[in-house]
């Protein structure tokens, strides 16, 4: 692979395969260069259909792809027809990609064990807060101690600023969250930097998923690499994609 696309580092089982786009590699121009996956956010669609041309040449089968409408909607890809509203996907079909399309908020990969299942899940803070990963795992139905976790580029703690209300949202649900945020020291009285990758991990181990990796990203940061919705306003989306293949038994 030449792109400038991340493998993500967990230890998950040889049949599950993972990747994450960046904005390198694709043929859109500004604001939404280069490989802008997302058809929603003003770009030329016949630039984005041949960036996810340029992306399906990696995968098994062209990704299905979700309406994400930062809810905690989670669809079955193996059945899935057209563009579903949801934002999470989960698939247990060899050959099925779930995709989900971030540029600032966070991506969650999930895979069993066993290698028998795998979700991708779009989770901005309302997402988050209103339980789309919890949601996803259910939806995967084996054991939470069985799920490994993968969290993908996001906005990192040092520029994610929220208000007052969003921590008081997270703490209502766990009071463990109050961690998670620290003052703005660049904004007015009841401004907060918000650590989105621990709120997940938090919400992961109140469930039992304490396999977790990833989460050493920050999208606004990395301007050459990443889109930021925060920091540009205008501008592409990358996707975050999992999927089965048949291991080395199935295919003997």
């Amino acid at each position: 692979m030449t792109h400038d696309w991340i493998v993500p580092a967990w230890p998950a089982p040889v049949n599950v395969h993972a990747l994450v786009t960046t904005r390198q590699g694709g043929v859109s121009v500004a604001p939404y260069a280069s490989l802008n996956l997302g058809d929603h956010v003003g770009d030329d669609p016949v630039a984005v259909a041949a960036n996810r041309r340029i992306l399906q040449a990696s995968l098994p089968a062209q990704p299905v792809w979700l309406k994400q409408v930062h809810g905690r909607g989670i669809v079955v890809a193996d059945h899935a027809t057209g563009v579903p509203e949801a934002d999470g996907s989960v698939a247990r079909k060899a050959g099925v990609v779930c995709a989900a399309l971030t540029a600032d908020c966070l991506p969650v990969l999930l895979c069993d064990r066993a290698g028998t299942v795998v979700a991708a899940v779009h989770a901005g803070w309302r997402g988050l807060a209103d339980g789309v990963v919890e949601a996803a795992v259910k939806a995967m139905t084996v054991e939470a101690g069985e799920i490994l976790a993968w969290l993908g580029p996001a906005i990192g703690p040092q520029a994610f600023e929220v208000g007052g209300e969003v921590r008081q949202i997270f703490m209502a649900n766990d009071p463990a969250a109050e961690a998670a945020f620290i003052p703005s020291p660049c904004a007015g009285a009841g401004k907060w930097l918000a650590d989105i990758y621990l709120l997940a991990r938090q919400r992961l181990a109140r469930i039992g998923v304490s396999q977790v990796y990833g989460g050493k990203y920050c999208t606004h940061a990395e301007a050459e690499r990443f889109f930021s919705y925060r920091r540009d306003g205008v501008t592409g989306r990358m996707a975050s994609l999992v999927w089965l293949e048949p291991s080395a038994e199935a295919e003997k």
